[in-house]
C-alpha cells in the first residue's frame, strides 16, 4: 500500500474503531457484544494453538532436560570432587597417624637411652649408591648432621650417615652387606660383631665361641669410642637360630632385626651421644607369657571293700536279693 493521504486516514479510523470495541468490551464485562466473536475467534484458533504447544512443548522439555541434565552433571562432578577430596584428606589422616606413631616411638627410645637426636624424613632409597642399602634423608650439615653419626628409629639401629650435603645425608642400613656394628648381649654382656646380609637376618660373630644363647635372646649396639659411628644400648635384633658350638672360636647367631629397612618413613640421627651408656634400657619391654588355663578334676576312690566301679545299692550279678530291693506293697 502507498502511503498516501488515504491509507493514512484509513489507518487512523482502524484504530479508532478498535479502540471503540475495546472500551465497549470493557465496559460490558461477560455481557459484552463481541463476546461472541471472541469465542469464535477461540473455537477456530484454539486447535492451532494446541497443535503449535504440543509441538513446542518436547522442545523446551528438552531444553530444559538439557538444563537439567547440565546441573546434574556440574553437581555430580562437584560431589566427585568432595569425595576425591575426602578421600584424599582420610588417606592424609591416616598417613600422618602413621608418623605421628612414628616419631612418638622414635622420642620414647631417645628419651630412654638419653639420646640427643634430629628428626628426618627418608626422602629417597639408595639407586643414586649404586647397589647399596642406603636411603636419603631431608636432614644435612646445615641440620648439624655428620659423617658417622647413629641413625636409629622407634624400634632400633637403622644405619650410620656416610655422606653429608647442606640438607640431606646419605644414610647406610644395617642390612648392607658392607655394614659392621659392635654388640653385646642382654643381660649376658656377650660381645660380637653384627654384619647385614640384605634382605636376610643379621649375622653375628660372638667373640666366645661357647657361649649360651637361645633364640629369642637380645642384643644392643656396644658402642664406638667417642660414640663414633655408633652410640650404645641402640635395640639391634633378637636371636631366631644359633649355629651349634663347633669348637670354635666364635659362634654363629642369626638376628632378626628390629628396625624394618624395607619401610623406614621417620628417623632419628643422633647428633649428641648419652652421658652415660644405657644398658639395655631401651629394649622394648618383653611380652608376658598368656597362662594356659587348666581343669582340675577330682575322683573320690570307693569305700573300703567296695569293688571300684560299684555304686552304692546297686544288686551285683547272682547276688540273692535279701528282700530289701522289693517294691512295698500296699
Amino acid at each position: 500500500m502507498r502511503d498516501t493521504r488515504e491509507s493514512r486516514l484509513l489507518l487512523v479510523l482502524l484504530v479508532a474503531i478498535a479502540f471503540a470495541l475495546i472500551t465497549v468490551d470493557i465496559r460490558g464485562g461477560e455481557e459484552s457484544p463481541v463476546d461472541g466473536a471472541r469465542r469464535a475467534a477461540a473455537a477456530a484458533f484454539g486447535p492451532i494453538e494446541n497443535g503449535v504447544a504440543t509441538a513446542v512443548d518436547p522442545i523446551g522439555n528438552a531444553i530444559g532436560a538439557v538444563r537439567d541434565s547440565g546441573e546434574r552433571h556440574t553437581r555430580l562432578a562437584a560431589l566427585e570432587h568432595e569425595n576425591a577430596a575426602l578421600k584424599a584428606k582420610l588417606g592424609s589422616d591416616a598417613r600422618n597417624r602413621s608418623r605421628l606413631a612414628e616419631l612418638d616411638a622414635l622420642l620414647k627410645s631417645a628419651g630412654a637411652g638419653q639420646y640427643g637426636i634430629k628428626a628426618a624424613e627418608v626422602i629417597a632409597i639408595g639407586a643414586a649408591q649404586g647397589f647399596s642399602w642406603t636411603i636419603t634423608i631431608d636432614a644435612g650439615a646445615d641440620d648439624g648432621i655428620q659423617r658417622d653419626m647413629t641413625v636409629l628409629n622407634g624400634a632400633g639401629l637403622v644405619g650410620r650417615v656416610t655422606t653429608v650435603g647442606p640438607s640431606t645425608a646419605t644414610v647406610l642400613l644395617a642390612s648392607d652387606p658392607d655394614f659392621t656394628v659392635g654388640t653385646r648381649m642382654e643381660k649376658s654382656n656377650e660381645l660380637g660383631f653384627a654384619t647385614g646380609q640384605g634382605n636376610g637376618p643379621l649375622l653375628v660373630q660372638l667373640l666366645n665361641g661357647k657361649a649360651k644363647v637361645k633364640p629369642g635372646d637380645r642384643l644392643v649396639t656396644f658402642g664406638s669410642h667417642g660414640s663414633k659411628p655408633f652410640v650404645p644400648g641402640v635395640p639391634v635384633g633378637e636371636v631366631i637360630r644359633v649355629d651349634p658350638a663347633g669348637g670354635d672360636l666364635t659362634r654363629n647367631l642369626y638376628i632378626r632385626p628390629y628396625a624394618g629397612f624395607t619401610k623406614l618413613d621417620i628417623v632419628g640421627v643422633v647428633v649428641q651421644a648419652p652421658r652415660t651408656n644405657p644398658r639395655d634400657m631401651v629394649l622394648p619391654p618383653k611380652p608376658r607369657p598368656v597362662p594356659t588355663p587348666t581343669v582340675t578334676v577330682t575322683v573320690t576312690p570307693p569305700p573300703p571293700g567296695q569293688p571300684e566301679g560299684r555304686q552304692a545299692g546297686q544288686q551285683q550279678p547272682g547276688q540273692a536279693d535279701d528282700g530289701q530291693n522289693k517294691p512295698q506293697g500296699d
